[in-house]
C-alpha cells in the first residue's frame, strides 16, 4: 500500500527576504542613468541590464544586513566570490526567481546570434555570438519606487498630511479626512445625510417618523484647490554624469515621486516630462525610470519651446515649468532643423535665443522654476536672470537636498491656492 510522509515546511531564507526592502536598497542600480568613464570614476553601464548585474546587485543589498538572519549575513561577508558558492548561487537566484513572479522584473532569454557561416556576407564574428540573458523592471517595480522615493522624502521634510484639512492615503490616494459644518444661508446645499440624520436623532431622540429640522442640516466642508499644469524640464546632456557625480539618477527619482504624489493626491493636476539634450524631447512618465543620460549638449531654448507647447493645450488654473539642470546652455535648434552648439562659455546668441523663450512664458503666464544643481558664477547670473523675468523662483541645490525643495515647493503653491 502506497502512503505519502508529510513534515513541517520550513521554508527557506530567501522567501523569508522582504522584496520590498530589497527593492528599495536596489534603486540606485534599478533608476541607473547612463554611462561614463574611468576618467570620472563612473562605472560603465551596460543599457542592456543583464542577469549578472542584477544579482551582483541583490548580492550587495544582502551584503548590507537586515535582510537574511546574522548568521548567514556573517558568512556572506566573508566570502568574497559569494557567487561562486553554491549556496548564495542559488539563494540569489531563488530571489530573482520571487522579483519575476512577484511582477518587479522581466526576465528575458538570452539572444544567440548565427555564427558566420550562417550569416549573410559572415559580418559577424565569433566573440559577437556570446550569450547573456538579460532583464527589464516592470511598470509595478517604477509605480513602487516612485512610491517609496515620495515617501523617504515626506519623510525628510517632517510632513504628516497634505492641505489644511484632509490626508489621504499615499498608495491608494483615498480621502481620509473632511468635515461636516451646519448649514448656513449662502452655503452649497451639499448635504451631508449622515450628520443630518445623527444631528436630528442627537435633538428629538430615535424615533419614526424622524423628523428633520432646518437647524439639523449639515453640508459637506470642502476646500477648493487650484488645477496645476507641470512640465518638468530635465537636463539629461552628460554633464548630469560627469565630474565624478550622477546627479541624473537622483533628478529621476524625484520626479517619479512627484509622479506619485500627483496621482494619488492631486488627480486634477496634471504632469509632463520633458528631456533636453541637442534637442528636446516628450516622454511618457511612465517610462521616466528607463531613461538614461544622452547626447551631449543643453539645448535649454528647445526644451522651454516644446513645454510651451505642452501647457498651450492645458486648461488648468496654474501652469508652471519645473527645470532641472547643472549646466549652462549650450546648443540651439535653428530655423531649418540644424543644431547650433558651443560648449564653451556662454554664448551670447544661444543665451539671447533662450531668453527670448523665458520671456514668451512670462506673456503667457508660464512660471518657470528652476533648480540648478551648480553654482558657477556665470550660471547663477543665468538662472537669476530668468527668475527675474518669468516671477519664479531659482533653488540652488544639491542631488541630495533637490527632492526636498522641490517637493517643498510643489506643495507650498497647493496649499497657497486654497480659496
Amino acid at each position: 500500500m502506497k502512503y505519502i510522509r508529510y513534515s513541517r515546511y520550513t521554508g527557506t531564507e530567501a522567501e523569508d527576504v522582504d522584496l520590498q526592502e530589497l527593492m528599495s536598497r536596489m534603486s540606485d542600480f534599478l533608476l541607473q542613468s547612463g554611462f561614463g568613464s574611468d576618467e570620472y570614476g563612473i562605472y560603465e553601464m551596460d543599457p542592456q541590464r543583464s542577469m549578472d548585474q542584477l544579482r551582483d546587485a541583490i548580492l550587495r543589498a544582502l551584503e548590507e544586513g537586515g535582510l537574511l538572519p546574522d548568521e548567514l549575513t556573517n558568512e556572506l561577508l566573508q566570502n568574497p566570490d559569494a557567487l561562486k558558492d553554491e549556496k548564495f548561487k542559488q539563494l540569489v537566484d531563488q530571489l530573482v526567481e520571487r522579483l519575476s513572479s512577484e511582477g518587479y522584473v522581466n526576465t528575458q532569454p538570452p539572444h544567440v546570434t548565427p555564427p558566420p557561416s550562417q550569416t549573410p556576407g559572415g559580418m559577424i564574428g565569433e566573440g559577437h555570438s556570446e550569450a547573456r540573458a538579460r532583464f527589464e523592471i516592470t511598470d509595478k517595480a517604477i509605480d513602487f519606487l516612485g512610491f517609496r522615493a515620495l515617501r523617504d522624502l515626506l519623510g525628510s521634510l517632517g510632513k504628516s498630511n497634505f492641505g489644511r484639512h484632509q490626508t489621504r492615503d499615499l498608495a491608494t490616494g483615498v480621502e481620509s479626512g473632511g468635515a461636516a459644518k451646519p448649514y448656513e444661508f449662502g452655503d452649497t446645499l451639499n448635504l451631508d445625510i449622515s450628520a443630518t440624520l445623527f444631528q436630528a436623532v442627537r435633538r428629538a431622540g430615535a424615533h419614526v417618523p424622524l423628523e428633520v429640522d432646518y437647524s439639523d442640516l449639515m453640508v459637506h466642508q470642502a476646500e477648493y484647490q487650484s488645477s496645476c499644469a507641470t512640465v518638468v524640464m530635465l537636463d539629461c546632456s552628460h554633464s548630469m554624469i560627469l565630474y565624478g557625480e550622477d546627479r541624473f539618477t537622483p533628478a529621476k527619482r524625484v520626479a517619479m515621486a512627484l509622479s506619485h504624489l500627483i496621482r494619488t493626491q492631486y488627480p486634477g493636476d496634471s504632469l509632463h516630462v520633458v528631456l533636453f539634450h541637442d534637442s528636446a524631447e516628450e516622454i511618457p512618465v511612465s517610462q521616466l525610470a528607463r531613461v538614461q543620460v544622452g547626447p551631449y549638449y543643453t539645448n535649454t531654448c528647445e526644451g522651454l519651446r516644446l513645454a510651451q507647447r505642452i501647457l498651450s493645450r492645458e486648461r488648468k488654473d496654474m501652469r508652471q515649468i519645473v527645470m532641472i539642470t547643472d549646466g549652462k546652455p549650450s546648443a540651439l535648434t535653428l530655423e531649418d532643423g540644424r543644431i547650433y552648439k558651443n560648449a564653451f562659455g556662454l554664448d551670447p546668441f544661444v543665451i539671447s535665443q533662450t531668453l527670448d523663450e523665458v520671456s514668451k512664458c512670462r506673456r503667457s503666464g508660464v512660471m518657470i522654476n528652476t533648480f540648478m544643481l551648480a553654482s558657477d558664477y556665470s550660471l547663477i547670473q543665468f538662472v537669476n536672470r530668468v527668475t527675474q523675468m518669468c516671477r519664479g523662483k531659482a533653488y540652488f541645490t544639491t542631488p541630495q537636498t533637490l527632492g526636498q525643495y522641490l517637493l517643498l515647493d510643489y506643495l507650498n503653491k497647493k496649499s497657497s491656492h486654497i480659496h
